[in-house]
């Protein structure tokens, strides 16, 4: 009996050190557009992978633009429709890498960190620097990022009509739990 239990914590041990990768299928992206005295336009992306690679400390997103959700289907409409062209363009990406990334130094109160890599938005790259913070729980790694985009980067056209109601710098949330 004891070589049996020896041999489970014996393999579990190796999974643990094997394990090269830690990542999610379920993270979240909430943008913002709004402008004061108008509608408030924001969405949300639940459906947002992510994959953290501990042997580079090479970071990569990606998100299917139909998977926002917003309170109004109009709203959902003209921005696959109009603004994003989701047909066309059907996902967002970031690829990119943690410099002084170190999950041992990573703490349960968080561990601010650099992100430096490519967004990809629209059909259009841009490098861009983020500032994350890294928390270390039991069975995951918590990353959250604040950050602004702007529509024009990326050849997002706003109606002139419209252009009053929706803010050019967007404010973009980004929340994964990492296993």
């Amino acid at each position: 009996m004891r070589k049996i239990i020896l041999i489970v914590i014996l393999f579990n041990c190796i999974y643990v050190l094997a394990q090269k990768k830690l990542e999610t299928t379920s993270g979240k992206v909430f943008f913002e557009a709004s402008v004061p005295l108008f509608e408030e336009i924001s969405a949300v992306n639940n459906a947002v992978n992510c994959t953290l690679n501990l042997k580079d400390n090479s970071i990569v997103f990606f998100l299917k633009i139909k998977d926002f959700k917003f309170k109004r289907d109009l709203m959902h409409t003209h921005f696959n429709e109009i603004y994003l062209e989701s047909d066309k363009y059907p996902r967002a990406s970031f690829k990119g890498v943690v410099p002084n990334f170190d999950l041992d130094k990573i703490s349960p109160e968080g561990t601010f960190l650099k992100i430096n890599g490519t967004i990809k938005i629209h059909g259009v790259s841009k490098p861009i620097t983020v500032s994350g913070i890294f928390k270390k729980t039991k069975n995951q790694l918590q990353v959250t990022a604040d950050f602004i985009l702007n529509t024009d980067d990326f050849e997002i056209k706003i109606p002139s009509m419209i252009l009053p109601k929706i803010s050019k710098k967007v404010q973009t949330h980004l929340e994964c739990s990492l296993q």
